[in-house]
């Protein structure tokens, strides 16, 4: 009897002891990461759990029962490889064509197609691991566009259709300004509550630009109509059109790089320096003055010749990247309608001009994220979509000399009108009526 009753004691000491090294394990996430996981995530996961709501939450969604996903997440999505190589070949194309929309469409295949924000947004609001997962969509969308602003600038280059100084004018504003303003302004002013009004903005810019297709609207812009057409005809005739493209015949490189030189140190000191904080200040200010030292920029296209003041695409820089930063919002889709309503483009060099701009953005972003902040992306998958933006990019600039300038504007405010919507019914229903929502 007396042997019984120690067996059962034991029994029962044994049991509590694997309780507590079960609840153990479950606490510090050993059951929860897998050796594939990068280091970053384990730890995401591993404070999430010194948080008892927060760990009930990740232990909820994460099952270790279940096949690692996305960043070797067990249960997590896993995207399909094909499906994600084709819809990059999808958001390459788009935005070499027309210069922008690559963010949103990288945006609506990330979080919506493939599921990844719906599951970032299960572990709760404040959770490590949805911060991180957050970052990484953000950061692997600017991967895609980044790739793609590098291919499509280069091919544009190479066919004479890159206003070079004027893609970096505009990015001096807009890469300066993307910090500076928030910084000045402390987050004091927020017009995020305003976000239905910026849509209906948007609308009316497409409807600016429908405008602008009417012969009274393009009455103003001969140069651009006429050198749109030349261009059409060579496209049409595949006649060799290589001394007719861009060709800058007036306007100082050494300040333009200077002055693009020095707000991209500005951005990247603010980021990853966290002491001499007016160091920055006194960069991007530099930047902007020395952009009034550039003067004027002409350059020619299909025998017509353009020209503006350097200083005026970099201050619309500076209003886009503030207009976008209060909004929350990518500004890059504003990029088009400065170049083609403001500067006076045809649309022809428009596409690699905006790319060039937003990939001098996408550069110091993805190196403040990863560097700064250790994002980390999943590059199996990545690896894959970024081939096929490689393939997107290098035939959008190839197919959109074939496509007829009007209809490059009307695929540009039909997409606009898609951001149309999808701002007016967030701002003003509380949700997207469209992808991503």
């Amino acid at each position: 009897m007396m042997v019984n009753r120690t067996r059962f004691y034991l029994a029962t000491a044994l049991m509590i002891l694997f309780s507590f090294v079960a609840v153990a394990m479950a606490q510090t996430g050993a059951g929860l990461t897998t050796p594939d996981m990068p280091g970053k995530m384990k730890s995401a996961i591993e404070a999430s759990l010194q948080d008892p709501e927060m760990a009930a939450k990740t232990m909820e969604v994460i099952n270790p029962e279940e096949a690692p996903g996305f960043l070797g997440i067990p249960g997590a999505p896993d995207p399909s490889l094909i499906l994600g190589l084709l819809w990059a070949i999808w958001v390459g194309w788009i935005f070499s064509t027309v210069g922008a929309f690559g963010g949103i469409m990288a945006g609506v295949g990330h979080i919506t197609i493939f599921g990844l924000a719906d599951y970032a947004k299960s572990f709760g609001k404040g959770n490590p691991v949805n911060n991180l997962l957050t970052d990484s969509i953000r950061v692997s969308n600017q991967w895609l566009v980044g790739l793609s602003g590098v291919i499509s600038s280069f091919n544009y280059y190479r066919m004479g259709r890159l206003v070079a100084p004027l893609g970096i004018c505009l990015a001096i504003g807009g890469v300066g300004g993307s910090w500076l303003i928030p910084e000045l302004t402390a987050g004091k002013i927020s017009l995020k509550d305003y976000i239905g009004f910026f849509g209906l903005i948007v609308f009316v810019l497409g409807f600016f630009l429908i405008y602008e297709m009417t012969p009274k609207g393009s009455a103003g812009k001969k140069q651009a109509k006429a050198a749109a057409q030349a261009f059409e005809k060579a496209a049409k005739e595949k006649s060799d059109t290589s001394d007719q493209g861009v060709k800058i015949i007036e306007g100082s490189w050494t300040f333009m790089w200077a002055a693009v030189g020095l707000v991209v140190l500005s951005a990247l000191w603010i980021n990853l320096i966290p002491v001499l904080k007016f160091v920055p200040y006194i960069l991007c200010l530099a930047g902007w003055a020395m952009t009034f030292m550039i003067g004027n920029i002409r350059f020619t296209f299909y025998g017509q010749e353009f020209s503006f003041k350097a200083y005026v695409p970099m201050i619309g820089g500076i209003v886009i990247a503030a207009l976008a930063s209060f909004l929350g919002v990518g500004g890059g889709f504003l990029y088009v309608p400065f170049l083609t309503s403001v500067a006076g483009l045809p649309m022809f060099l428009v596409a690699g001009t905006s790319a060039l701009c937003v990939l001098v953005g996408m550069i110091v972003s993805i190196f403040s994220y990863m560097v700064g902040k250790g994002v980390v992306i999943a590059w199996g998958f990545i690896g894959v979509e970024l081939i096929g933006i490689f393939i997107g990019s290098m035939i959008g600039p190839r197919t959109s000399k074939y496509i007829p300038e009007k209809v490059l504007k009307w695929i540009f405010i039909i997409l606009a009108f898609y951001v149309g919507i999808r701002y007016t019914s967030k701002g003003f229903l509380g949700y997207s009526l469209l992808p991503p929502f």
